[in-house]
């Protein structure tokens, strides 16, 4: 049978399956409660800009409330490892039974295929520089790109490009694991077996057929309902390595077919999906969260057309360099422009856009969270750029203890 739901069901169900069910942020958000939330998500994206925080750190603030980032730090560190970081929606960390799962990727990037073109050598005529360095790593231990340092008289073709270029093709063909990141964001390799732990590493490789389809169950898990294109997004799969997992997940039950009103294409619910009594609450989300990543979904779930805008021009750009929506009450009501100065320690609110049918309070709520994410980066205030100004954002006004405007030569980047 097909369910049939309306946009508003399919929308709760959504929002209930990421973690945004009502009271979500009450108690102390202890690591145990953290590797829950991963474990729900199934994966948290790794980037690397930090004009705010960087993307792993924001869904489980977005979901939680405040916690010390330093406990996810030591979540991704802890030995044994719970947590690995490999390619899942992009380069992603992710729990350590997942390991089995990608195996099929590795055998993949091994013989060269599903790899980025300038990677591709290295699986190929230039695999002798990678197993040299992979030798390396083996005699050595531990080693990031920055290590195989010098000119090419001490180093022979080991300048850095070159070496990063193996060992990211090393690291997406499984033939070594990220043991850590350096504060500079640097990954660190070494060999699986001194990385992952051994049960993990013994157990059996299923065929690519079953990951798929393990990963897939996962993806409709963490998205409550979704069309065939959202399930393959999660774990960046090929149309053809989902089509025959989705078949055989529909034929035992884990997913059944929904007709969501309004949505073009056919949708699957997870037969654990619900819908929530009520969605209240507030959060910013990241533009690497993985409730709104799918941009064609985000705009299905909530009629909220988004797209990251740092690689547009600046004059060109519409919302800003980095926007992150405002999701309130099961809404995403308002985008906003955010950077942090840690120099001087406030949050600078670069521009404010608040969607045509916002309900009122919108912008007092988003104040809120606003001084709820300054105090969680340790930031002491927020301050409106002039730009802000327009939105009506009840800040930097006279009388008002934030800084009432932002000194010249402040508002610099700060990644």
């Amino acid at each position: 049978m097909t369910a049939d739901l309306s946009a508003s069901e399919a929308r709760r169900i959504a929002l209930v399956a990421q973690g945004f069910a009502a009271g979500r942020r009450a108690g102390p958000v202890s690591a145990a409660r953290m590797r829950n939330e991963i474990g729900r998500l199934g994966l948290l994206q790794i980037d690397s800009g930090n004009v705010l925080v960087r993307a792993q750190y924001l869904p489980l603030f977005s979901r939680l409330g405040p916690y010390e980032r330093g406990l996810l730090d030591a979540l991704a560190a802890d030995r044994p490892k719970r947590f690995f970081e490999y390619w899942g929606h992009e380069a992603s960390l992710l729990p350590v039974d997942h390991h089995p799962l990608l195996r099929w990727r590795m055998a993949r990037a091994l013989a060269g295929r599903g790899l980025w073109r300038r990677l591709e050598p290295f699986a190929g005529d230039r695999r002798g520089e990678a197993e040299a360095l992979l030798a390396r790593i083996e005699t050595e231990g531990p080693l990031a790109a920055s290590d195989v340092a010098g000119n090419r008289a001490s180093q022979g073709m080991w300048v850095w490009s070159a070496a990063k270029h193996a060992l990211e093709w090393l690291f997406w063909a499984g033939l070594v694991a990220s043991t850590h990141r350096r504060g500079s964001f640097e990954r660190v390799y070494d060999l699986p077996e001194r990385v992952l732990p051994r049960a993990v590493l013994a157990h059996p490789t299923p065929s690519g057929i079953d990951a798929r389809r393990e990963l897939i169950a996962h993806a409709a898990r963490a998205l409550g309902i979704a069309t065939a294109q959202d399930l393959r997004d999660y774990y960046r799969l090929a149309p053809a390595d989902a089509h025959l997992p989705i078949a055989q997940l529909v034929e035992d039950g884990t997913l059944v077919p929904a007709r969501v009103r309004g949505w073009p294409q056919p949708a699957y619910r997870h037969r654990e999906a619900r819908l929530g009594r009520r969605l209240d609450g507030a959060a910013l989300l990241s533009p690497f969260d993985p409730l709104i990543w799918h941009r064609p979904r985000t705009e299905r779930l909530f009629g909220f057309r988004y797209r990251l805008e740092i690689y547009t021009p600046a004059h060109q750009r519409e919302h800003g360099y980095y926007v992150l929506p405002f999701l309130m009450d099961g809404a995403l009501v308002a985008r906003v422009d955010l950077k942090a100065n840690r120099r001087i320690g406030v949050l600078i609110i670069q521009r404010v856009h608040l969607e045509p049918d916002a309900p009122p309070g919108t912008m007092d709520r988003l104040l809120g969270e606003l001084r709820l994410t300054a105090a969680w980066l340790d930031l002491a205030s927020l301050a409106a750029a002039p730009a802000a100004g327009a939105t009506g954002l009840p800040i930097a006004a006279a009388g008002e203890p934030d800084p009432p405007s932002i000194e010249p030569g402040a508002n610099e980047a700060s990644s």
